[in-house]
């Protein structure tokens, strides 16, 4: 008798393993990146605690908590359902940057993050707002796309850049793979990275939303998946309508709907040092700090020599 094909169903709620994850780490000294878990639209918010909902509005708030302001979301996740430009607070620009989970990121989607970081950054070379990138937990994709810029356009040393990005998040990447190729894998070429892309979006939410969540101590199954479920598992499993199956891996969308055991949590890294600045004539890199003095909390370097990534 011929097998009954079960039918893929729908997730619809909440990310697995969502409330797992620290909604937002700190500012990764001498840069502009911060990184956190998807933030939920309010009618996912419902699903979850009240204590533990974390939308767009709950971002800002963490952020301006450590005395910083967000200027930029890079949205990484391979799916439309999590949130929407609706949703994104007016102050914030918005890029999406489908990034399908598990496999290591291609040339375009890393060439594509590598664009919207230096166009952010060559336009607000007079403020010190910040780039957050997020993914479903803010890990694995994130850590990997961050860390894939430190090397390849600031010159910094794998090791360095995984420890900084992993102490600043408050979780360590998890992925093999990812780690392997930073670890191990060949530098992206940064050719055409100052070509630009669609500009970012402006969000489009003027006020934030009544307050949403169970009540406390109520924790409804989650139903979605998350990209640190097991090795196979991640929202692009479920979402593929997200992206075709014929078509590249990688689909910039600008503009549109948006989205979509632990580690011991390492000891957070003090605040910056001093700010990202970008030049016309090279990558924004530290003046006057090393990446070495900003792990071991030493004094400044007496004679740093920031090493570069000719483009």
């Amino acid at each position: 008798m011929p097998h009954d094909k079960k039918k893929k169903r729908k997730k619809t709620g909440v990310p697995d393993r969502w409330l797992d994850y620290r909604p937002v780490g700190q500012r990764i000294p001498g840069t502009r990146f911060i990184a956190f878990k998807v933030p939920l639209k309010p009618s996912l918010n419902r699903q979850v605690p009240a204590s533990q909902s974390f939308g767009l509005w709950d971002l800002l708030d963490q952020v301006e908590s450590q005395n910083q302001e967000l200027g930029l979301i890079i949205d990484l996740t391979f799916t439309t359902r999590y949130y929407g430009l609706s949703d994104v607070p007016q102050s914030c620009s918005y890029v999406k940057i489908l990034t399908e989970g598990r496999h290591v990121p291609s040339d375009a989607t890393i060439l594509s993050f590598k664009r919207a970081v230096r166009r952010f950054l060559k336009e607000n070379w007079d403020n010190d707002k910040l780039i957050g990138v997020h993914c479903t937990h803010g890990l694995n994709r994130t850590g990997y796309l961050v860390c894939r810029y430190l090397i390849d356009v600031e010159g910094m040393d794998a090791a360095t850049a995984l420890e900084l990005f992993n102490s600043c998040r408050g979780h360590h990447i998890e992925r093999q793979n990812y780690l392997n190729d930073l670890q191990r894998g060949a530098k992206r070429s940064n050719a055409g990275i100052n070509e630009p892309e669609e500009e970012a979006a402006r969000g489009l939410a003027a006020e934030k939303p009544p307050q949403t969540g169970t009540t406390d101590g109520e924790r409804p199954p989650q139903t979605g998946t998350g990209d640190e479920r097991r090795p196979a598992g991640d929202d692009s499993t479920e979402e593929k309508r997200a992206g075709s199956r014929r078509g590249p891996r990688h689909r910039r969308q600008v503009g549109q709907a948006a989205m979509g055991g632990l580690h011991p949590t390492p000891a957070l890294l003090p605040t910056p040092l001093v700010s990202y600045v970008w030049s016309p004539s090279a990558p924004a890199t530290l003046a006057r700090y090393s990446w070495s003095d900003m792990l071991s909390g030493g004094k400044q370097s007496e004679d740093p020599k920031p090493q570069r990534h000719k483009l």
